[in-house]
């Protein structure tokens, strides 16, 4: 589905608006995530379901937002190693711009080994994105958060999609939704490029154990959690020189879990 296409969803004639401002006070910074992947059908069945029970983040008129990532590692790719090998503990990071607000940052993020997420960003100027180690505001932070040499970080991969923020009434959870995801390889020279086809990830955050409308709605339409990083999956597909057994199968069941969703 094209950017086009999101933003002119009927869906959103009937679901109530709120906008970045007021989603600034349901930031989750300290948070439990919970990861599916469904197909570009599923989700719109999934909109279609939480029409009345969630409200649509938006950015002047625009519902479905560009996000442009680039994620950092070290010259081994230690990070990608780290949740190869399946450390519980373990960090990423990655600038990130907003491209309908024209906001940059540089983000810390960590997973903790009982399973939750705590990042922490600053605003960064935006020529700074694919350098962040030249910006010495940026240096300072990631000096002070970062378990790795600052100075050895190096673009890693890139990640472009558009994304679908949800909030539900009573405010205590949000629901990412990512679309036409690409992978940009920044290790190759021309750049490798790879993507899955139909494949939407959608995110549920919650601070707590609070009731959530959208649990119920996938529960309904069968859709299990998977757990699946991006950053991972986008460096398998985009570098082929990487260890990557586990992740292999991961993407094999990914392909699958889309197969099996071509209809709802």
């Amino acid at each position: 589905m094209t950017y086009e296409q999101l933003n002119s969803l009927e869906v959103w004639q009937k679901m109530p608006t709120i906008t970045l401002d007021e989603m600034s006070s349901i930031k989750l910074m300290n948070r439990v995530d919970t990861k599916y992947v469904i197909s570009e059908e599923f989700c719109m069945e999934l909109l279609r379901r939480a029409v009345d029970k969630y409200s649509v983040q938006v950015i002047g008129d625009v519902r479905a937002c560009r996000y442009s990532t680039l994620y950092y590692d070290t010259p081994d790719l230690e990070m990608f190693t780290v949740h190869h090998n399946r450390k519980l503990t373990r960090q990423k990071i990655r600038s990130r711009t907003y491209v309908e607000s024209g906001i940059t940052f540089i983000e810390v993020k960590n997973k903790t080994n009982k399973g939750r997420t705590k990042k922490k960003r600053i605003a960064i100027d935006e020529s700074y994105f694919a350098c962040v180690t030249q910006s010495q505001e940026a240096a300072a932070f990631l000096r002070e958060r970062a378990k790795y040499n600052v100075d050895t970080l190096q673009p890693a991969l890139a990640t472009i999609f558009d994304r679908i923020t949800l909030v539900n009434h009573a405010h205590t959870e949000r629901l990412t939704i990512d679309m036409n995801l690409r992978f940009v390889n920044m290790r190759t020279e021309p750049n490798q490029e790879a993507k899955i086809d139909r494949m939407v990830i959608v995110e549920l955050k919650q601070d707590g154990l609070c009731y959530s409308p959208m649990k119920e709605i996938l529960q309904d339409m069968r859709v299990k959690k998977l757990k699946v990083s991006k950053y991972c999956v986008g460096t398998v597909l985009a570098n082929p020189t990487v260890k990557a057994n586990r992740f292999k199968r991961k993407i094999r069941l990914i392909n699958k879990t889309l197969e099996n969703q071509k209809q709802i």
